[in-house]
């Protein structure tokens, strides 16, 4: 399926997305964070889409705003997509938990708990993956400072 065809697939299900294509191969995907689940179920459980392996889920720091993105394949059609999903809230960064549609997500999800603080609703064992329970902080936010961790060149 083309990106074009992606497109107005999946923007029949949730009028509202934003769609870019960003200088990538990829149909890139804005969801509100309210949708996100929706819109996960369905890119999977569709016949068309079938987007069964999520073969990457990063958290990110964008300066304002935190977020999380997802890149799916679908072994079956051969086609990718990225869904981008974020927030202004860096107080309390809420998404909810794909682990239940991807077990991949489960490990990936942690880790992005972890660096940046990004919480995942529903999440089955939401708890530090790399640092010791009592780190202070998230290291891969952009604001993050640790003078006694510092290195300096």
């Amino acid at each position: 399926m083309t990106n074009e065809a992606l497109q107005k697939l999946i923007s029949s299900w949730i009028p509202e997305l934003e769609f870019t294509e960003e200088g990538s191969q990829f149909l890139n995907i804005i969801v509100q964070p309210e949708q996100l689940h929706q819109l996960m179920t369905q890119l999977k459980s569709n016949n068309e889409t079938s987007f069964d392996y999520l073969f990457c889920l990063s958290g990110i720091d964008w300066g304002k705003e935190l977020g999380v993105v997802y890149h799916l394949e679908s072994t079956i059609h051969r086609h990718m997509v990225v869904v981008k999903v974020q927030t202004e809230d860096r107080e309390n960064p809420t998404f909810d938990t794909v682990s239940n549609i991807w077990a991949t997500a489960e490990f990936h999800e942690r880790e992005a708990f972890d660096f940046f603080g990004i919480i995942f609703n529903n999440h089955p064992n939401l708890k530090r993956l790399f640092l010791t329970e009592d780190w202070d902080g998230f290291p891969l936010r952009k604001d993050y400072v640790d003078e006694i961790n510092m290195v300096i060149k």
